[in-house]
């Protein structure tokens, strides 16, 4: 792990600054975006919506150009891609600009966060890519902590407009040149033979319905809790600052638990981190909605999300080998990304028609279906 630590630091940052500027933009850009154009709320915050369904369709072919060059150049392309997205959307004159400028942050989601980065991880490091990953969603697990206040300094000192031009400086001034600098060139194929291509997992296979279904289940769940949980907690009773503070319990708890789970060093199967991750996530959310106490429901709510981050790329890894990775990654990317894009809108349907304690209730009991595709994997995996 000491010789690898100079590669997943860099990744590390690039993680932080790429979530931050892409996945977690409109939650402190969103209101001013609104407020300084006049733009319709829906096409604004839609914007993440559109980008994240643009990065499942690009999946499929990031993943193959991973396989055949290494992540080097696709990680400092999809960056590349992240400024010139940034910098159309601080120009842009009108809305349809903007959300042109959003299809460009969505192929550069494809191109530069996790599941590139792990796919990268494991052109690099083969089968031993485990540790490598796990510790990159530890450094990773700060984007929201880090970029959150960035993005509210900058938005004060220079508008929202500004903000993304920032970001897109730091893209060009950090995250580029260490892509360049400190991510390996991929190892040569052989001259004047086409490289190699793995038979791609089919859907039939019951191992990947498995990781699909969990994760469309999982990244539903943790889209709407992200976007609709203090809205919950004040409907049941909390103050804003309460709520605040509640939720706030969430970040560290995800990194105290990835960092646990490096501790480990690997000694138990991936499938037994993602059992865990999800018997974590639907205890705290059934427990929440039964009226427990709300800070322990979401420290282990918190935990079980941490560790999930891991296990959607373990898993796989683990049960495929690393020469499928790349392209399993990418087929499982389609599904989970447009769930993903789906859940704010649903999210924002179930509140007024289930109420917080039913959404809670219903998003727990979405839950078990996780649990029930983990102990799949399990079974599946003894059985072989």
């Amino acid at each position: 792990m000491r010789d690898r630590w100079p590669i997943i630091a860099a990744l590390g940052i690039v993680q932080i600054l790429t979530w931050g500027s892409s996945f977690y933009l409109l939650s402190i850009l969103g209101q001013p975006i609104a407020a300084d154009t006049g733009w319709p709320g829906l096409a604004v915050m839609g914007g993440i919506s559109l980008a994240l369904v643009i990065s499942g369709l690009a999946a499929k072919p990031v993943g193959r150009a991973i396989y055949l060059r290494g992540g080097r150049a696709v990680m400092a392309g999809g960056v590349g891609l992240m400024s010139l997205g940034l910098l159309v959307m601080a120009w842009a004159p009108g809305v349809l600009v903007y959300l042109a400028a959003w299809i460009i942050v969505g192929l550069a989601m494809a191109a530069s966060l996790y599941e590139a980065a792990f796919s990268t991880l494991s052109r690099i490091f083969g089968g031993d890519a485990r540790r490598a990953i796990t510790a990159l969603t530890l450094l990773g697990g700060f984007s929201a902590t880090i970029c959150w206040p960035l993005s509210a300094v900058l938005v004060e000192a220079w508008g929202w407009r500004g903000a993304c031009m920032a970001y897109a400086a730091l893209h060009l001034c950090i995250s580029l040149p260490l892509c360049l600098g400190l991510l390996p060139h991929a190892p040569r194929m052989a001259a004047g033979k086409p490289p190699p291509a793995p038979e791609p997992i089919g859907w039939r296979a019951p191992q990947l319905q498995a990781l699909a279904v969990a994760g469309v289940c999982l990244v539903f769940i943790f889209s709407t809790i992200a976007l609709h949980l203090p809205p919950i907690l004040i409907a049941s009773g909390y103050s804003l600052a309460v709520a605040a503070a509640l939720g706030a319990l969430i970040g560290p708890s995800q990194v105290s638990a990835r960092l646990l789970e490096m501790l480990g060093g690997g000694r138990h199967s991936a499938v037994v981190t993602m059992l865990v991750s999800t018997i974590a996530v639907c205890a705290g959310l059934l427990s929440l909605s039964f009226g427990a106490p709300a800070a322990l429901c979401l420290i282990v709510y918190g935990g079980g999300l941490g560790l999930w981050t891991i296990a959607r790329g373990t898993v796989p890894l683990e049960t495929f080998g690393a020469e499928r990775y790349p392209a399993t990654m990418a087929r499982l990317a389609l599904p989970v990304l447009t769930a993903s894009a789906l859940a704010p809108i649903a999210g924002q349907a179930m509140l007024p028609v289930l109420g917080p304690v039913g959404t809670l209730q219903g998003l727990g009991g979405l839950a078990l279906v996780p649990c029930a595709m983990a102990v799949m994997l399990w079974r599946l995996r003894h059985r072989t």
